[in-house]
């Protein structure tokens, strides 16, 4: 089979205003960029209020191993075999960063005949978001130090300094620096540092805001630093808030692009998953449960991380109700969670594949958890034997009563991911089991939200914090902030905080090293582990293969 690459070049782009045309977005609200990328008028955003939402579809993960899940690609897929069945769905996904495509991730947009084009320009610069986020929490520093050097009217106190700077590339060396050193002209030198843009509390509250007016009133809420008694000083304060939403008032409007087969699919919005919320735009999904009868959209990494935040956070955040979910798994990741090593998944192991099912199955409870019933969607290796498959098939529905569908789309395209749409669209209009509700309720103290989190869906014994953190959790509730619901930062890999920890560890406990308010994105973030807010490349990071060839185009990237 084809390369991504050669399969993404091969297609026929069409013109945006056609694949507008499928939701019924009339020209006069579509503002192309380019031929194949376009943003949407929120004016128009604005007058489909009173529509009726369509049906909301979350594809979500077992947790994720160097052997590959394919969520993205599955949502593509979806999206698309749900168009073949004659239904009128759309997707929305999240913007890639530029970390992660020039470190050892790659692209992200999907993969085989399941992706979204045009591949490098949103895999690269896109419609210029990402660089309007970074540039406007970015003029919050420049601001704040620029007001300490000009006679700190506001008394800050430049070591409670709580606005770290943000560049959208993985780059180890900026995590801890010395700013404003050269002299008495550059200001007061202090302990600074820089986190991925992905991180910032900017990107959350532009992926949480409802419309450009609730962006600025989050964006002034962002508290920036502290007065020597602790008084909380926000962007507001610093008269910030005004400047940074004209910075966004462009990239705030959603994305429209399309998938390989020509449907529509919204690009908006990028917090990872590990260190934020790890969801797309709330603009970006309300717009399409407006427009489409179902919304297939994902969270990050496994359902441990990116579906809880996307129930307690998103859903929370934005009055949204999911109607069905998709759980994705593959027979090799599922076999390296029941011990094997990546150099033995090309064979079948029925035994080590039957250890590796306790993930799936922890990942199953879960989800029931928030009301919200699962289809486990199994994505299709070459190495797969069907007997490892009809393991998977059989052990969802006996021990879980939940239809498993291998899913083909990789190879296929929507041909190949019929049955799971069809799976989706039964358990979608099925009268629900369970009312939706998030895991914990706004008037649990913070450090119980977190301990519900832990237990609940970790399986972990408890929280583990010392005297300085437990101070943080009770300063945080006496500043008002205690309503707020909580955004776990941990690693990916696991149930625990240890990233060889694979399977379904039961009996541990989570270190807690550090709280984050992000008041305007309106949750606490909650640092376990040894997890990074600003990465580091690898020994040899994607970037060294990443070059145009001599036909012009962009090689490496994907």
């Amino acid at each position: 089979m084809k390369s991504d690459i050669e399969i993404a070049r091969e297609a026929t782009l069409r013109p945006i205003q056609e694949i507008a045309d499928k939701l019924a977005i009339p020209a006069s609200s579509v503002q192309p960029y380019g031929r194949g990328i376009a943003k949407i008028d929120l004016d128009y955003i604005a007058s489909l209020e009173k529509k009726k939402d369509g049906k909301l579809i979350l594809v979500t993960a077992i947790n994720p191993t160097p052997a590959g899940e394919g969520k993205t690609t599955t949502t593509v897929g979806l999206g698309d075999g749900l168009n073949r069945i004659g239904k009128k769905a759309a997707i929305c996904l999240r913007e890639p960063s530029l970390g992660p495509c020039f470190g050892v991730k790659g692209g992200a947009a999907g993969g085989g005949y399941a992706q979204i084009i045009p591949m490098e320009q949103i895999n690269l610069h896109f419609t210029g978001d990402f660089h309007a986020i970074t540039s406007a929490h970015n003029l919050v520093n420049a601001m704040l130090d620029n007001h300490i050097y000009w006679g700190n009217e506001l008394n800050i106190d430049a070591r409670r300094v709580a606005w770290r700077r943000v560049i959208d590339m993985n780059d180890r060396s900026l995590r801890s620096i010395v700013s404003s050193l050269g002299g008495v002209s550059n200001g007061f030198p202090r302990e600074d540092g820089f986190d991925i843009t992905v991180a910032s509390e900017v990107m959350a509250v532009f992926c949480l805001a409802r419309d450009i007016k609730d962006l600025e009133e989050r964006l002034g809420s962002m508290v920036v630093g502290y007065t020597r008694d602790k008084k909380a000083i926000t962007a507001k304060d610093l008269k910030a808030s005004g400047a940074m939403t004209v910075l966004l008032k462009d990239a705030i409007q959603p994305n429209l692009v399309q998938t390989l087969e020509g449907n529509p699919a919204f690009v908006h919005g990028g917090p990872f998953a590990n260190i934020a919320h790890g969801c797309n735009s709330v603009i970006a999904t309300r717009t399409a449960l407006k427009l489409a009868d179902y919304v297939v959209t994902e969270a990050g990494f496994g359902a441990d991380l990116g579906a809880e935040k996307f129930f307690d956070i998103k859903c929370r955040k934005a009055g949204l109700t999911p109607d069905a979910c998709v759980i994705v798994a593959t027979v090799r990741a599922l076999k390296m969670h029941g011990g094997l090593t990546k150099d033995q998944l090309g064979t079948e192991n029925i035994e080590g594949l039957r250890k590796g099912l306790v993930n799936l199955g922890r990942h199953i409870e879960n989800v029931r958890k928030f009301g919200v019933e699962p289809v486990v969607g199994i994505n299709n290796f070459t190495s797969d034997t069907a007997a490892e498959h009809q393991l998977i098939i059989e052990f969802c529905k006996k021990e879980y009563g939940v239809d498993a569908v291998i899913c083909q789309h990789w190879a296929k395209g929507s041909a190949g991911i019929e049955e799971l749409a069809h799976k989706v669209v039964a358990v979608a209009e099925a009268p629900r089991k369970a009312p939706f509700a998030p895991i914990y309720k706004d008037e649990m103290p913070l450090v119980e939200k977190m301990r519900t989190i832990v237990r609940e869906v970790y399986r972990a014994t408890d929280i583990v914090m010392d005297a300085k953190v437990k101070g943080q959790f009770d300063e945080l509730e006496k500043a008002g902030y205690g309503h707020l619901p909580v955004c776990v930062a941990k690693t990916q890999y696991t149930f625990s905080t240890d990233p060889n920890q694979r399977g379904a560890p039961t009996g541990h406990t989570i270190p807690v090293r550090e709280l984050r308010l992000s008041a305007g994105a309106g949750f606490i973030v909650v640092i376990c582990g040894e997890v990074m807010t600003m990465p580091g490349l690898p020994k040899v990071p994607s970037a060294e293969k990443i070059f145009i060839g001599a036909s012009g185009n962009i090689e490496g990237l994907f």
